[in-house]
């Protein structure tokens, strides 16, 4: 096992700030997931239908993630983290408002966008800011984010339940935004005398330059890992509601579980990553997820499918944070423009991996499509090994 060692994190306000971003974009984020399957009933279309909102997700993340080295450059990370929270509820609104398909796609690809700016500079900040324990920092990030998203789907699935309806739950993000935004909108990592200012940054000798094959195959693994999480987070619960014959509004709770498991996985990841190096860290959690995928698959009972969901997002909880410190660390010194693609990466998987799992169910069944997982799994594994040899 191979070994960091003599790292540590230091949290500052600043660092505080962007966890705190991640957790605005986590109500965003789970609670848009868990009221997919509601919406998909609303508006009484199929499977495959609905998984085109996870398309519109992805399309508005390629696209931001195009634009995001330029509008770095233009107006700095900082004043990018907060664009990005701006339109980010914008799109959330438009989907609370929205009745159409249209405009729920929209909404959905306008809040995946603007959003995804958000996280990506953020977390370009926190891997320059940190140095070493950078990886370790967007683990905590993350761990953050899903600690506050645990309680999203459970007050979907009661406002659901309730007469005010789902919508009004999506409500929270804008809240959460305001909030942050009066507390702590004056906070920014300050600029680094030895490495130039960490957050307006400019097109540098440093940023030029063509990416290599290593850099290329940790985005394919960061793809994979980002296809994982995006197929769980919108179509565990219809698994767990064909499953078990819980309704969708209970089951939308299964995200719960999931998130409960991601915060899990990404506080004491953290730690880990202070002290283990990424490729086996990151191979040890794809097949933590393949275990927990095994059990939500074989059970029909709603503990063991509960537990078989936990368990895949406690394996899942270090996907992300791992395969993007992979991809920083393969940048040659441009977290920038690596955060760019790596956007553009993810926003490819969000689109594919649910699009097509939605796809599989309406041909398959819900359960069959699941096989999907196991496979994504193994390309990840594969391309971590074999980016070590």
């Amino acid at each position: 096992m191979t070994t960091i060692t003599h790292v540590r994190l230091t949290r500052d306000r600043a660092t505080w700030l962007i966890y705190l971003q991640l957790a605005a974009f986590a109500t965003y984020l789970y609670g848009l997931s868990a009221a997919l399957p509601l919406l998909r009933i609303d508006q009484g279309v199929t499977q495959a239908v609905a998984g085109l909102h996870g398309t519109a997700m992805a399309a508005g993340a390629v696209l931001t993630g195009l634009a995001l080295p330029w509008l770095t450059r233009r107006i700095g990370r900082r004043a990018v983290t907060w664009t990005g929270l701006a339109g980010m509820n914008a799109g959330v609104l438009l989907v609370a408002a929205g009745e159409a398909l249209p405009v729920t796609l929209l909404g959905y690809g306008i809040a995946s966008g603007m959003a995804s700016i958000t996280l990506y500079a953020g977390m370009a900040a926190l891997s320059d800011h940190h140095g070493p324990a950078g990886a370790a920092a967007i683990s905590e990030a993350n761990a953050v984010g899903v600690t506050i998203g645990i309680a999203v789907p459970f007050v979907v699935s009661f406002a659901a339940q309730s007469a005010l309806g789902w919508r009004v739950a999506l409500l929270m993000t804008p809240i959460v935004t305001v909030l942050l935004a009066l507390v702590m909108g004056r906070v920014w990592i300050p600029p680094k005398e030895t490495a130039g200012a960490a957050f307006e940054v400019t097109a540098g000798p440093a940023e030029k330059g063509r990416f290599g094959g290593r850099f290329y195959l940790a985005g394919a693994v960061l793809f994979c890992c980002v296809a994982l999480e995006f197929s769980f987070n919108l179509w565990a619960a219809e698994l767990v509601s064909a499953q078990t014959g819980l309704s969708a509004a209970a089951a939308a709770t299964a995200l719960t579980a999931f998130t409960a498991g991601i915060a899990a996985g990404r506080w004491g990841g953290a730690r880990l990553a202070l002290r283990i190096s990424p490729a086996p860290l990151l191979v040890g959690a794809l097949a933590l997820t393949c275990g927990g995928w095994a059990l939500l698959w074989a059970s029909g009972n709603p503990v063991l499918s509960y537990l078989g969901v936990a368990l895949s997002g406690l394996g899942v909880s270090l996907h992300f944070p791992l395969a993007l410190a992979r991809v920083l660390d393969a940048s040659g010194g441009r977290p920038d423009r690596a955060s760019a693609a790596a956007s553009v990466f993810s926003g490819l998987a969000v689109g594919a991996g649910p699009f097509l799992l939605g796809a599989l169910a309406d041909g398959f069944g819900t359960r069959q499509a699941f096989l999907l997982v196991p496979a994504l799994i193994g390309l990840a594994v594969g391309g971590v090994l074999t980016a070590g040899r």
